[in-house]
């Protein structure tokens, strides 16, 4: 199968999970994926599918994409692919890389996210039957040439030990952050609520951190902080949304019965809970913030966690490198999970 045929079959799939005719479908399958795991709502799971189909899986959009690449692996190999199951269909893109750079899938599933990822993998096999002796599912990996592999920063050390002596690609924890200036618009807090708070929060690519500015040496002159005023009130009409999720509202009562037993200042909306913290991985229903005097203190912040920071955002992605509020659960295919390049990976094999 040459690779035009395998970006034709992911193009048909895009048009396919956009057409009036899937959507009886795809609603089946959401309600199933709930079902499996109340995070993943089906607002999420139609959400999630339809960036999938609308940033992936155009033929335009692939076919630049590809064009980047050596069309043809110098040979097929089986590459084991240990899926993330955060948010819905996480392990799409590399499902994808593997396949468009002429390999096989060997691929471990999660079982939060086990619904959605084999209804496309059945789909892609529907749509050519050819997938089918490029993908299976498994539950050891042990075959495999190469690995990818995704998880937190403890199954991380397991991956490097069974994986480590064979080409492998490794994620660990990583989250994103959202640059304030302080001119921010009511428009471009509810693009930022989107990221804090699209999927739960669950995503690497949500917004967990904030950084806003400080008036100036406000650590010494009792300067007025940052007013949260206008993001908390823009985005507290979300309230009832998020609260209707038994398992969201658990997490919020329980962070924010700690925060009011133990004294420690936040502030709090209904849903959302903001408070001064030096983390960058917050619980769910809860945003870290830290401030920044300048512009290049910010910068050096940034650049002194990078390695812990998948996704920065600003106001129509004014700091370079960032992209725009309400962008970051909408990646492109260039926009590789930890900065790695996926697809340089599976062609240098």
């Amino acid at each position: 199968m040459l690779q035009s045929e395998r970006l034709q079959t992911f193009a048909a799939l895009g048009k396919f999970l956009r057409s009036a005719n899937a959507q009886s479908e795809l609603a089946e399958i959401a309600q199933h994926a709930y079902y499996r795991n109340n995070w993943f709502t089906p607002d999420n799971s139609f959400n999630a599918l339809y960036a999938i189909a609308d940033e992936f899986l155009s033929i335009d959009k692939l076919t630049a994409w590809a064009s980047q690449y050596p069309a043809e692996p110098k040979e097929s190999r089986t590459v084991g692919v240990v899926m993330a199951g955060n948010i819905p269909a996480v392990g799409f893109h590399d499902l994808l890389c593997v396949l468009v750079s002429g390999h096989r899938l060997l691929a471990k599933l999660s079982t939060q996210d086990f619904v959605l990822i084999h209804y496309l993998i059945q789909k892609l096999k529907e749509i050519n039957p050819a997938f089918d002796d490029r993908i299976e599912e498994a539950e050891r990996l042990n075959a495999a040439d190469a690995y990818i592999a995704t998880g937190s920063n403890n199954t991380a050390r397991y991956f490097e030990h069974y994986f480590g002596k064979k080409p492998n690609i490794i994620r660990k924890n990583r989250t994103s952050v959202g640059l304030l200036m302080g001119e921010e618009d009511e428009e471009e807090f509810q693009k930022l609520g989107h990221d804090i708070s699209n999927y739960y929060g669950l995503g690497c690519r949500n917004v967990s951190t904030l950084l806003v500015p400080a008036g100036p040496n406000s650590r010494n002159s009792g300067a007025e902080p940052y007013d949260f005023t206008p993001l908390l009130r823009t985005l507290e009409p979300n309230a009832q949304t998020f609260l209707n999720n038994h398992k969201y509202q658990n997490n919020y009562d329980y962070n924010k019965s700690v925060y009011l037993i133990n004294a420690v200042p936040h502030y709090d909306n209904g849903y959302l809970l903001l408070t001064e913290n030096d983390g960058l991985v917050s619980p769910i229903s809860v945003v870290y913030y830290q401030t920044y005097q300048t512009q290049d203190e910010a910068l050096n912040w940034l650049e002194t966690h990078a390695n812990r920071i998948q996704v920065v955002t600003s106001a129509q992605g004014w700091l370079p490198g960032s992209v725009p509020f309400g962008q970051t659960q909408r990646p492109g295919l260039n926009d590789y999970a930890d900065g790695v390049d996926t697809m340089a990976f599976l062609t240098a094999l």
